[in-house]
């Protein structure tokens, strides 16, 4: 199962995609775990002082983000396409 990683997440990491392994019925807080395993790195960007997964970050499982599902509890299959996304800030502002 992939990963994609974004902004400063791929950074932190050294990639923008990380593979990890999870058993038949995973959930995405599985792959998360599997993910830290991988990249401990991560895990400190990415939860907040509780454990939990930070608010600002937004993971999604093809392309919808878990929260609207179950969550870390949402179920993923091995052809799933799993993403970390921080908050991103910048872009062009108005000119006068």
């Amino acid at each position: 199962m992939e990963w994609k990683l974004f902004a400063d997440l791929a950074e932190v990491a050294g990639d923008r995609e990380i593979s990890v392994d999870v058993d038949d019925g995973a959930t995405v807080g599985d792959a998360l775990d599997a993910l830290f395993e991988a990249q401990p790195s991560l895990r400190e960007r990415v939860l907040d002082d509780s454990g939990a997964v930070a608010d600002h970050i937004n993971v999604l499982r093809n392309g919808e983000n878990v929260h609207a599902a179950d969550g870390l509890e949402t179920t993923v299959a091995a052809s799933d396409e799993l993403a970390l996304f921080p908050p991103v800030s910048g872009g062009r502002g108005a000119t006068e």
